[in-house]
């Protein structure tokens, strides 16, 4: 792989990742931007203790613009935030982000119930493929492999920022979920905390290594092969399974067989197992009704300097859609109280990905 490294006109950073050997020299960008000032914030909430990103400026984000104004698009018939007539996988820091690592808030407090710091983080933004129309689901093994090793080694780079905490790749696909930009992308969140979704799995893991000396993760998967009722596909590297309770209608969760805390620490016959089995089930997901599945792909890695040893890296792949034209809406009790319900067996979704053509 390939990594070509350029600036944007507003002085952000740009990457551009090739497989074969390309050497690319950087274009300069030729907008007239701004210097984006964000001014995000982090605010504790006393009643949970979870740390609330604050983001006004993300309000005046582009949003669902036509095709031939694509932002992710190769700066062809207009100039977007590609500035190259053609590229293979790239990466660039946001230019509406969540958290920035130059954030600065008037008053930081650290005490009582109104606890405010500034949102010091990164956020970048991967663009799988340079054409518009397609998918990750539609992309060759050899593409699909190199956004793996786009995603290691953004990885690796963030984990080594000053106030970076926790590192999340994830996608979100389909207009059902939110996605402002049809470009196929995605996206990653360089936390300056550990995120309550990891955090709690990571607390339990640590308890059941206490409690029974093995890995919590390890256990599962052996849990998931011995039933095989909820086991999607798998290989020599990976296993694809419906979680035994699966909160979304369509949940699939994928781990390697070898525990591994982050992305960057699979070996090359991993990273391929992984580009098999996911692109397996993103083209199951694809076939289970007439319009392309909506799907939020996401990553959990290890804490930058807590919970290495009890970490195994796995994806967690889910779906809003609950049948033809349907979606799940979160409402009383998934919103109001985090009780999920789902309305079908995780053993039969498993039987109907394992089964459909």
């Amino acid at each position: 792989m390939e990594r070509t490294t350029g600036q944007l006109a507003d002085g952000r950073q740009i990457l551009w990742y090739d497989a074969d050997g390309t050497h690319r020299t950087a274009v300069p960008d030729r907008r007239d931007l701004p210097t984006t000032v964000t001014g995000s914030q982090l605010r504790r909430d006393p009643l949970t203790g979870e740390w609330i990103a604050v983001a006004s400026h993300r309000q005046s984000r582009t949003y669902l613009p036509p095709a031939d104004q694509c932002p992710l698009c190769p700066s062809r018939d207009h100039l977007s935030e590609v500035p190259s007539s053609e590229y293979q996988v790239v990466a660039f820091e946001n230019r509406f982000p969540s958290y920035e690592l130059s954030a600065e808030v008037p008053e930081t407090r650290t005490e009582g119930l109104e606890q405010i710091r500034a949102g010091r983080g990164r956020c970048e933004v991967v663009c799988f493929t340079s054409d518009h129309n397609s998918s990750f689901a539609e992309l060759t093994p050899q593409q699909a492999r190199l956004v793996v090793d786009t995603w290691a080694d953004r990885t690796t780079d963030l984990n080594a920022m000053d106030g970076v905490e926790h590192v999340f790749p994830f996608e979100n696909r389909g207009k059902e979920i939110g996605v402002t930009l049809q470009h196929p992308h995605g996206q990653i969140y360089a936390y300056p905390f550990v995120p309550p979704r990891a955090q709690t799995e990571l607390e339990h893991a640590q308890a059941h290594l206490n409690e029974h000396g093995s890995s919590l993760f390890g256990d599962i998967i052996d849990s998931e092969s011995a039933a095989a009722t909820r086991v999607v596909t798998e290989n020599d590297e990976w296993i694809a399974f419906v979680p035994f309770a699966a909160r979304w209608p369509i949940e699939v969760h994928f781990y390697p067989k070898r525990q591994v805390p982050d992305i960057p620490a699979l070996d090359d016959a991993a990273r391929d197992g992984f580009v098999e089995v996911y692109l397996d089930v993103l083209q199951r997901f694809d076939r289970l009704y007439d319009e392309p599945t909506p799907y939020i792909a996401a990553w959990q890695q290890a804490p930058v300097s807590s919970y290495r040893d009890v970490a195994w890296l796995h994806l967690e792949l889910y779906s809003i859609r609950r049948g033809e034209g349907k979606v799940k809406f979160l409402a009383g009790s998934e919103s109001g109280q985090g009780a999920f319900v789902n309305d079908g067996l995780p053993e039969g979704m498993a039987q109907r990905l394992r089964e459909v053509n």
